[in-house]
């Protein structure tokens, strides 16, 4: 009976395999924890998204990155889960609700808190989850039964939790503080919440009176109009020009104003003129200066952004329209000196998208300091959290040394509520700064609080305000695991292993998780944060909206699939914390990167193909572990046992990107294109059935082996080959991403058995590589020289000489010593042991024996003749001892010697050896590889001439190239003028121009 034999088909059709296994895995809960399973912990929370965001490059890559790390420790046999989630972005979700009810002719006032609220819900539950279904485009491996919301149920009990113990220790109070103001939002906003933008302005000079009208001091500032809001001067103390000054008052222009003039150790001499305006309510500097002379706090603005009625007559009027009034008014009262261009910075809200206005405010804040001073306790002492990379640490830990006290209130309706209720009674039914408040869980509680210190008539009113959604998000790596409560989550997966986020919010987000969790559960959340890089454009820039630079991932999904962007990502990172560039074409929406893992993830495919035709239906497992056979079977095990050592490691150290190149290499490189080419015509039906059985197990092993490798990778394209490969069934099959991740047998690895393979790699490389560039057709099989003075490298390319000529295309190949060939005998004869070789000597001194016995003889006969005799004596004597020295110690002369006179039967009869005839310079071409010289005869191969022609052809375009480019450099307008990045670009081209026209001459000279 002829087994069945399980096959992929013969095109990859990502989007229908991704959306299969998308739907399979969640469907099936394969990803759902469970802290009562075995395996060390390993817990990450997903940085939750805006709700009212859609995903874009940076979601995809963080993604990536995250999900690549899961399911390599799930596959590692950890107790792995990842917590997926939303935020509940509290001013992004008020303005679009906003802006839709002013499209209906209303706002939020009119419509009030509960019904505002209401639509606020709908909106999240009908549009709110645009971004978790994008990301399950992505194939994460999260638990979504544990999805979480910072508005949920749990979450807010933990949020309420946190405040109230907060506040009961004296680390919340309420207070009248300079905050920054988003007129747009009309909602207070953290220092972090805050982007500095340099812009072109003006700095603006006049003249202030003094009361006693003996003169005039002149201040500069960028913002006129806060000068209506003005209760001070100030100098520098040591300033000689103004020392005098201190002391006496000032007529403010327009209010008529006295105010004093302060000397204050803050003003900087050299700014302006040396004296600044002091306006306490609404600059931060100002604000200090206030509280240290004891001066007046008036507040010129409203919550909008225009101009209240201590502004006078510019009442009502927005701030900006105010400065030109103020500026005109101050012109026309003689008192403007001067108008300078000015670039300096402005801060603008990053939600409002305006500038923000430093204004008195009565906020809730948290006493920052014994937050920030026991999270740097932690880091100094335990370095706990770990940053990867480290240069990380330095820039947390001087953050948390600079802490300010943090403003968590917000005036917006979406969020959670400040717990506090207001016994407004006692100021006249309405909430003012000093109306008595009660901190509670609830309504409830307030009113037993309020009751017992007012009495029953007591009436209350809660706070209007939210919290700063980061407040709630700071709780998150122990809110979503059940925290206050002790739940079985908490007690196995917190504190969580990884943080996976960007460097741009280690201010905003990671300093305040590790500050709130230090002191809520006393662990960092975290033992390790691995910082990623950004995604850079296609120009090496930052994208941004306003740069309008951005790059949709769904849009590269769609063209590609998810496999080859999410491994396009990951693979591009060069070092971890690295910013990546991602190639790609606006006009086409298409990206050279993304095609090229496409590529690569068809050629995985294609390579299945043909490993499970040729495996007769048997799985891996069927198949059984192989041994060994060949020296390409050794090879191939020992690079395979490599890449898993090597991407293990690199995995644990977070070297994602090289682990992802690595895998890339091996399976293209090693298995595609050499194993799989060298053993085809093992496979035929008429081969050896041994090595037929070996070359299958292999192949069968390091297929599956492969696919688990890379699975965290590319997840959705290895789960369907693996279910082919390994014939699950359709019911209840086994899943590839709870398999085991393999592990190296270091017994197999052997390093000089890939040098000596590598060596027949580069030699087959370069053969083929000359064959092109010869233009030798790919069927004609040709004739190779290799010589080599390195004993060791014949030795090799002579072992794998059937592996030259099968991929090579090679008929007749040649191996010899640096062009010398000496033809060696079939078997060993006697006379080339060491016995025989003992014989010669004692035989060659036999023969000078009875040389030197003749020789005696003949001179002792001759001595009876006057001089002639002693003269011939002589002469025999010096010939004998120069034999002797020529031929009986020196082993090569006395081999020549014995091959003259008995040489063995089948060995040649010359005493030198036959050089081989080396190829005419005009008929070869050649090549290097280590100390290999690689020649190949051309004559009777290709039409020389036409060769010749065609590369002359190509080094006359390539010259005249170099000629214009070099033309170009030369000019020193270009130069000069033209931007860097086009003037590298062109010294790039005319390097490589030049090069490719040395390899064009010394090809020419070679024929």
């Amino acid at each position: 009976m002829t087994a069945t034999i399980p096959n992929l088909p013969s095109l990859y059709e990502a989007f229908s395999t991704e959306a299969k296994w998308q739907k399979f895995w969640e469907e099936n809960q394969v990803y759902k924890a469970d802290p009562n399973h075995k395996g060390e912990p390993y817990c990450i929370v997903i940085p939750p998204p805006n709700v009212t965001g859609s995903l874009h490059i940076g979601h995809a890559f963080e993604s990536a990155l995250i999900d690549t790390l899961v399911r390599y420790h799930r596959m590692k046999g950890r107790n792995t889960l990842w917590v997926p989630g939303t935020d509940h972005a509290s001013i992004a979700v008020q303005t679009i609700l906003e802006k839709q009810l002013k499209a209906e002719g209303t706002n939020r006032d009119d419509v009030g808190r509960e019904k505002f609220l209401e639509r606020a819900w709908q909106w999240k539950n009908e549009s709110g989850g645009t971004i978790v279904n994008q990301l399950r485009r992505l194939g994460v491996s999260v638990d979504w039964s544990r999805e979480r919301f910072t508005l949920d149920e749990g979450l807010s009990k933990a949020v309420l939790e946190a405040f109230i113990q907060l506040y009961e220790e004296g680390l919340i109070y309420r207070s009248n503080y300079l905050v920054n103001w988003c007129p747009a939002s009309q909602s207070a906003v953290s220092d972090l919440e805050v982007e500095p933008k340099e812009v072109n302005g003006n700095l603006w000079h006049f003249r202030y009176p003094l009361s006693d009208g003996s003169g005039f001091v002149e201040v500069a500032t960028t913002r006129p109009e806060t000068m209506l809001g003005d209760t001070a001067v100030a100098v520098n103390p040591d300033d000689e020009r103004y020392k005098d000054l201190i002391g006496k008052t000032l007529t403010l222009p327009i209010m008529n104003r006295e105010i004093p003039i302060i000397g204050d150790e803050l003003v900087d001499p050299a700014f302006g003129t040396g004296c600044v305006k002091v306006t306490p309510a609404h600059d931060p500097n100002d604000f200090e200066m206030g509280k240290r002379h004891n001066l007046p706090f008036i507040t010129i603005m409203n919550k909008n952004g225009t101009l209240n009625e201590n502004a006078g007559e510019f009442q009502g009027q927005d701030r900006f329209v105010a400065r030109k009034n103020v500026i005109a008014r101050l012109e026309a009262d003689g008192v403007l000196v001067k108008i300078e261009e000015y670039k300096h910075t402005v801060p603008y809200s990053d939600r409002g998208k305006v500038p923000v206005e430093p204004l008195l405010s009565t906020q809730w804040f948290v006493k920052i300091r014994p937050l920030a001073d026991k999270t740097l306790d932690f880091l100094d002492n335990q370095n706990s959290p770990e940053f990867v990379p480290q240069r990380w640490t330095k820039v947390y830990r001087d953050w948390l040394v600079n802490l300010r006290d943090w403003c968590i209130s917000r005036q917006l309706w979406w969020g959670h509520q400040i717990p506090a209720w207001y016994a407004v009674s006692e100021t006249g039914g309405e909430i003012t700064d000093s109306t008595p408040h009660f901190v509670a869980r609830n309504e409830a509680e307030a009113w037993e609080k309020a009751k017992a210190q007012f009495g029953e008539e007591v009436k209350l009113e809660q706070d209007p305000d939210v919290l700063d959604t980061w407040f709630s998000s700071g709780l998150w790596p122990f809110s979503t695991l059940g925290w206050p409560e002790k739940t079985p989550d908490f007690e196995t997966y917190y504190p969580n292993t990884t943080l996976v986020t960007g460097f741009d919010i280690i201010f905003f987000w990671v300093a305040r998780m590790t500050m709130m969790a230090g002191h809520f559960t006393g662990k960092m959340p975290f033992k390790t944060v691995y910082i990623h890089g950004l995604v850079r454009d296609e120009n090496n820039k930052k994208m941004s909206k306003s740069a309008n630079n951005g790059i949709d991932p769904l849009l590269l999904i769609d063209k590609y699939g998810t496999d080859a962007l999410r491994y396009t990502l990951v693979k591009e990172v060069a070092g971890a914390g690295q910013d990546i560039r991602l190639e790609y074409d606006r006009k086409k929406d298409e990206s050279i990167s993304v095609e090229a893992s496409r590529n690569f993830a068809n050629k995985i495919w294609n390579a299945s193909r043909f490993v499970m035709m040729n495996l007769d239906g048997q799985t891996p497992a069927q198949l059984g572990k192989p041994e060994p056979i060949e020296l390409s079977d050794k090879w191939i095990l020992c690079r395979y046992h490599q890449v898993v050592k090597q991407t293990n490691n690199y995995i644990d150290n977070y070297g994602l990107g090289e682990a992802a190149k690595g895998l890339y290499e091996f399976i293209w490189g090693d298995f595609c294109d050499w194993y799989i080419e060298l053993v085809k015509s093992r496979l035929q039906p008429d081969a050896d059935p041994t090595s037929r059985k070996v070359a299958q197990q292999i192949l069968a092993e390091i297929l599956e082996g492969v696919l688990k490798l890379l699975h965290p990778f590319m997840p959705h394209i290895t789960e369907e080959i693996w279910q082919t490969l390994t014939q699950q069934p359709a019911e209840n099959p086994q899943i590839l991403a709870l398999q085991s991740y393999p592990e190296a047998d270091t017994n197999l690895i052997d390093s000089g058995l890939e040098e000596q393979f590598n060596l027949l790699i580069d030699t087959i490389r370069t053969i083929r590589n000359l064959r092109a560039e010869a233009d030798v057709k790919p069927g004609v099989k040709i004739t190779a020289n290799l010589q080599s003075e390195s004993e060791k490298e014949r030795s090799i390319i002579t072992t794998g000489e059937s592996y030259i000529k099968d991929l090579a295309k090679v008929e007749t190949l040649t191996i010899s010593d640096a062009g010398v060939t000496i033809a060696e005998p079939k078997s060993k004869p006697i006379f080339n042991s060491k016995y025989w070789r003992t014989f010669k000597t004692i035989g060659l001194i036999t023969i000078v024996l009875v040389f030197l016995r003749v020789a005696i003889f003949v001179g002792n006969t001759s001595l009876g003749l006057p001089f002639f005799g002693t003269f011939f004596e002589t002469v025999g004597l010096g010939y004998a001892g120069w034999f002797i020295v020529r031929y009986l110690f020196n082993g090569k002369a006395r081999q020549e010697l014995f091959a003259k006179y008995f040489p063995p039967s089948d060995a040649p009869s010359e005493l030198k050896p036959e050089p081989t005839p080396k190829p005419e310079k005009e008929n070869s071409i050649s090549g290097v590889v280590g100390t290999i010289q690689v020649v190949i005869p051309l004559t009777g191969v290709v039409d020389i001439e036409v060769l010749r022609a065609k590369l002359e052809k190509s080094l006359n375009k390539v010259e005249a190239e170099v000629k214009s480019l070099g033309g170009r450099l030369s000019n020193a307008s270009f130069v000069d003028k033209a931007p860097a990045d086009v003037v590298k670009t062109t010294r790039e081209a005319l390097a490589e121009a030049e090069k490719q026209a040395e390899i064009l001459r010394e090809r020419l000279l070679s024929l």
